[in-house]
């Protein structure tokens, strides 16, 4: 099933990707590279850093041919896409949770602690969106107030808290649905992190 999910996910996320290039302006090369950047640039900074050769794209180029065809593909139906708002949320929402346990699988696989294994959960569940956001020149979603990288935390927190106690199919199951209903809830009542000002001179 999470394989299924994962696919659905990048594509989704590819798809987002070639909008916010297409907010830019960009040219077709732009929208294919921001498209996979967003889609896969997650699992690459979690592959890197811990090194977990070779990156899931190199070992399976299958993925990056979807994330560009996802992202040429919404250039051409880009009229349409923002009657579909609301799915796309939910499948961002989706492919969040989905991508934080494939972050949290593939460091547990590594036997690392469980410290490290929320680390790449959620470098697995964030850092495409964090690419993608400097790459368009945004400020990234998960530096505003947005509940998004917290629901990866408690997402990755929760599937490796179920994971001895329920089993590997129970504990997975129940994290996309704690972490899909969470991320949603705080879209539908702006929940957002509490957020730090602090001005250039004290004293104005």
């Amino acid at each position: 099933m999470l394989s299924i999910l994962y696919l659905v996910a990048i594509t989704a996320e590819a798809m987002t990707g070639a909008l916010s290039a297409g907010r830019r302006g960009m040219d077709l090369f732009g929208v294919a590279l921001i498209a996979s950047v967003t889609a896969l640039g997650g699992g690459s900074v979690r592959d890197v850093l811990l090194g977990h050769y070779p990156l899931g794209w190199v070992k399976h180029p299958e993925y990056l041919a979807l994330t560009v065809g996802a992202g040429l593909a919404t250039v051409a139906i880009a009229r349409v896409m923002r009657y579909l708002r609301r799915l796309f949320l939910v499948l961002d929402a989706l492919g969040l949770v989905a991508f934080t346990v494939i972050g949290c699988q593939v460091a547990l696989e590594m036997g690392l602690s469980p410290a490290i294994v929320i680390v790449s959960g959620t470098l697995t569940g964030t850092c495409g969106g964090i690419l993608r956001d400097i790459l368009c020149n945004d400020v990234p979603l998960i530096l505003r107030r947005e509940l998004y990288a917290s629901v990866a935390v408690l997402s990755a927190g929760c599937y490796l808290l179920c994971r001895p106690w329920l089993g590997e199919e129970q504990a997975l199951l129940i994290t996309l649905a704690a972490g899909l209903l969470l991320r949603l809830l705080a879209l539908r009542f702006n929940w957002q992190m509490p957020t730090f000002t602090y001005p250039d001179d004290p004293r104005g």
